[in-house]
């Protein structure tokens, strides 16, 4: 797994963007103008930059944001390449039908890495089963729930009343009395992550 180490909020403001990786979304906008590093309040951002370094920024962005290593991210999108279809509508529904993107998407998590150790920890079942492994890609049909003895941790105490308000993507849904969720369906173009440029990200690794 690609795990951010050090402060997040400085990959978020590296890019411009909010990266998701913190939950206090008012905080990181805050200071996302504003590059990192002992010069960053006077530095301004150059628009001009190569095909290349766009390509590179959105890929970088993608990684961070599912925590993925770059071995990992590339066999995801060379498998997006040779599947029907379009190539970067492939990648997206294999990111977001990760298990651990699944688990945050239901609300189970309040990130990405939240989610992932959650997962790892073995806190989760798949159709009544234990699932330990973050990059698992859930199907249409799955279960996915809160372990019996892991739904009695302090940290999941309230987690039925925080479930009942969260909205989830069209292809889940939720049952906050059973501390579950499940796979509607395949994720679609609006339910994607807008925070970087799939196209671009195609296009880099295309050519290598």
């Amino acid at each position: 797994m690609g795990r951010t180490i050090g402060p997040k909020n400085k990959l978020s403001r590296r890019f411009g963007v909010d990266l998701g990786l913190k939950t206090n979304a008012t905080k990181v906008a805050r200071r996302l103008n504003q590059m990192p590093g002992v010069h960053g309040p006077k530095k301004k951002r150059t628009s001009k930059m190569s095909s290349f370094g766009m390509q590179l920024i959105e890929k970088q962005k993608a990684k961070i944001i599912y925590g993925l290593r770059e071995k990992q991210f590339h066999r995801y999108v060379k498998e997006a390449t040779t599947e029907k279809g379009d190539s970067g509508v492939n990648l997206q529904i294999t990111l977001e039908s990760r298990l651990d993107n699944v688990v945050y998407r239901l609300g189970f998590a309040d990130t990405r890495a939240q989610a992932r150790q959650f997962v790892t920890h073995g806190f989760f079942n798949i159709n009544g089963k234990r699932n330990n492994i973050p990059s698992h890609i859930c199907r249409v049909g799955d279960v996915i729930a809160i372990r019996e003895n892991k739904a009695k941790k302090k940290l999941f105490e309230n987690i039925s009343e925080k479930l009942s308000k969260k909205e989830v993507p069209s292809w889940l849904s939720i049952d906050p009395a059973a501390k579950s969720g499940k796979i509607l369906g395949k994720p679609s173009i609006a339910d994607f992550e807008k925070t970087f440029d799939v196209k671009l990200i195609i296009e880099f690794y295309s050519t290598r």
